[in-house]
Formats: structure tokens, C-alpha cells, sequence
């Protein structure tokens, strides 16, 4: 039997903040017990200690991956680099997001996913990873090519999530044609006419190939048990078809309506820690903190800033006061492992796995002191 003992911290419990010991046996919580119980173990000197964190939906793997055009680095590389940073950044429990169905000037094909997910489940294999990896297919059903690479991960175990993406012009994300209009000729620098071309494009690919590619990839993940979530969703008229689809979580929902409409169905609705950080969507869409605040957040992902999940935790705890820190450490880790499948993991709690984080506060700033994965620490 393996035991470690953490003294004098200021443990984030389901329901409570607790300052004493923290009992840990064989990778797993033994026991919480008054401060001074324990005659010797690691000094955690008042800091905060939190479960470690879940992250649901990243995609900072491929700023690793392709980190200038033209470059593509190692696979195993930029994983293990991304890994280093999602640690560091106190989360235990990572999916990433990889995409397939691919706009047709995408800087990357779904052989660069395949690469990724074998570089993924490689370091898992050999240990080199500190963070347990899992992939989140982010699938774009307006693609022509969607079914194509979804088909490559048609085996892959590591997959326990997959999101239905539809990133048609003036629709979900871009209510707004000229909101899109904005932001994609920002992005690519595409004059008006080449602008126009490519967003008659998109609409004629997602009249043909959105629905039947939507209902394929459903019924897919029926059959392999992976988790299903919707995208972007801004009416009540996305929400329905979602619920039609057997989706368990709403991300980032653009509008009150469908934040509402995707509780009252019972989803579980996940929002943007950087949404949170920066006090409003980048897109013109929905606050965060208004969901929060209206008591329809359930998740928080960081999206593209890892340590985002952390500060987004404290922020929220701060700033709406019907969310107490216990509720908000839940937004981070808990109710995203739910979401997933995941029960033993999320909690301070007996019997969950000890996945910790070790945090100090200087103002209004978390550092991250220590991380352990399963009692062993990692960061």
C-alpha cells in the first residue's frame, strides 16, 4: 500500500471548503481529516487544493502541431509539448479536440488528425504523457469530406466524444452574414468576390451534405457508446434537431434561447472559460457570465488558453453571487467528467482518484504550484 499525506490545505469539497489533511492510498482519496491528524506529510501551507481539472474541448493541440503556415512539427512532439502545457495549467483530464470535415482552404487534412490521434494514444501507451488524453471529434457536417476522415477513427478507442459542427455562413456561430463576412475576410484576407464565391460554396455544400452527414455520425455514436454534442446552437429550431440526435451536451450555445432550450432538454450546457475571462463572447454572441448568472452553465472549457479554465473557476466564484466556490471548482471538474462517463474522477472525495491541483492565489491571479495525476505528481 502506497500512502501520502498533504497537511494544512484548503481543500474545494462538493459542497464545501474544508482546511486540514487529505488522506491519499494506492492512486485514490482515503479520507479528509481535521488539520493536524496527521503527525507528518507534504506542507500544502494553506494553499488552495483543488480536483484536478476536466477539459472537454480543446483545440490548442494544433497551435503545437502548426505553429506557422507551412510548418508541421513532429506529432509526438507537439503533443507532448501541448500535454505540458494543459498540465501546468492544473487539468488531469484532457480531450482533444480534433477536427474532421474540412473547409477547403483549411491549413490541415484529416490525415494530420490521424497523425495527431496516434501520436495521442502513443504517448499513452509509453507513459510520456502527464495528463490522461482522450479525443473529441469535432466533425463538420457540411463537409463534403466529413464521413472520410470520421472513418479513420472508426476503431479508436481513445474517441469518447464527438461534437456536430455546422460552420455555414450567417448560421449558429455567425447569426449575422456580415458578422461572418468580417471575420472570415479578416482571417484570409479574401476580396469581396472571392468572399462571395466561397460563401455560395459552403451554403450549396450544407444543403446537400449537412443533413444526411448530421444522422450518420448520430447513429455512429449510438453505436460506440461516444458522448454526443451539439455546436453553436441559436435557435430552438438547432435544439430540436440536436435532441433528435441523442446530444448530451450543448456547447457553447450563442443565444439565451438555446442555452434554455438545451437545459429544458436536458443537455448539459458548456461555455467558454475565455468567454468568462474576457467578460464576452469573441464572436458578439452570448456572455458566459449571463448563462451563469441565469443558472444555466454547467461546463466551462478552455477552449484555447488552458490555464483560462482555472482563472474562469475563480472568476466566477467571485463575480455571480448565486455561485459559490464549491459550484464553480464544479464547472471545471466534476460536471465535465460527468458529462463524459467519467465518475471516478472531478471530486475531493473518498474513493475518487486522487487527481489534484495545488493552487495559491497572488491577487486575483492562480498559480499553480503542484498538479498530481493519481496521487503521482506531474506538474
Amino acid at each position: 500500500m502506497t500512502e501520502t499525506v498533504f497537511r494544512n490545505a484548503r481543500m474545494v469539497l462538493p459542497d464545501a471548503v474544508h482546511l486540514g489533511d487529505l488522506v491519499l492510498r494506492d492512486g485514490t482519496i482515503a479520507e479528509i481529516a481535521d488539520p493536524g491528524s496527521r503527525p507528518s506529510g507534504i506542507d500544502i501551507e494553506g494553499d488552495w487544493l483543488l480536483p484536478g481539472l476536466v477539459e472537454l474541448h480543446t483545440d490548442h493541440l494544433e497551435s503545437h502541431y502548426a505553429p506557422r503556415p507551412g510548418v508541421r512539427w513532429n506529432p509526438a512532439v507537439a503533443v507532448q509539448a501541448h500535454d505540458a502545457q494543459i498540465a501546468a495549467s492544473g487539468i488531469t483530464t484532457v480531450f482533444d479536440a480534433l477536427r474532421v470535415g474540412m473547409d477547403e482552404d483549411a491549413r490541415l487534412t484529416s490525415r494530420d488528425m490521424r497523425l495527431l490521434g496516434d501520436a495521442i494514444a502513443d504517448g499513452q501507451r509509453s507513459g510520456r504523457l502527464r495528463a490522461e488524453h482522450f479525443i473529441h471529434l469535432r466533425c463538420e457536417v457540411s463537409a463534403p469530406d466529413v464521413m472520410e476522415g470520421f472513418a479513420r477513427f472508426e476503431d479508436d478507442p481513445c474517441v469518447r466524444l464527438a461534437s456536430l459542427m455546422d460552420h455555414t455562413p450567417g448560421q449558429r456561430q455567425f447569426t449575422s452574414f456580415e458578422s461572418y463576412r468580417i471575420y472570415y475576410q479578416g482571417k484570409t484576407g479574401m476580396s469581396d468576390e472571392m468572399f462571395e464565391a466561397f460563401a455560395a460554396r459552403r451554403m450549396a455544400d450544407a444543403g446537400r451534405w449537412s443533413p444526411a452527414n448530421r444522422t450518420a455520425i448520430a447513429e455512429a455514436c449510438r453505436t460506440r457508446g461516444i458522448v454526443l454534442a451539439s455546436h453553436d446552437d441559436a435557435t430552438e429550431a438547432h435544439v430540436a434537431e440536436a435532441v433528435a440526435c441523442g446530444v448530451a451536451v450543448a456547447e457553447f450555445p450563442t443565444t439565451i434561447e438555446a442555452a434554455q432550450a438545451s437545459r429544458t432538454a436536458g443537455m448539459k450546457v458548456l461555455m467558454g472559460a475565455p468567454n468568462i475571462v474576457r467578460g464576452s463572447s469573441h464572436s458578439g454572441n452570448v456572455a458566459a457570465r449571463a448563462l451563469a448568472e441565469g443558472g444555466l452553465l454547467d461546463v466551462l472549457s478552455s477552449d484555447y488558453i488552458p490555464l483560462s479554465l482555472l482563472q474562469a473557476a475563480f472568476l466566477v466564484a467571485d463575480a455571480v453571487e448565486a455561485i459559490d466556490l464549491p459550484r464553480a471548482v464544479a464547472l471545471v471538474s466534476s460536471n465535465p467528467a460527468a458529462a463524459a462517463g467519467l465518475d471516478d474522477r472531478g471530486a475531493i472525495a473518498p474513493g475518487r482518484r486522487a487527481d489534484l491541483v495545488r493552487v495559491r492565489l497572488e491577487g486575483d491571479l492562480p498559480v499553480v504550484r503542484s498538479v498530481w495525476r493519481q496521487a503521482e505528481r506531474v506538474a
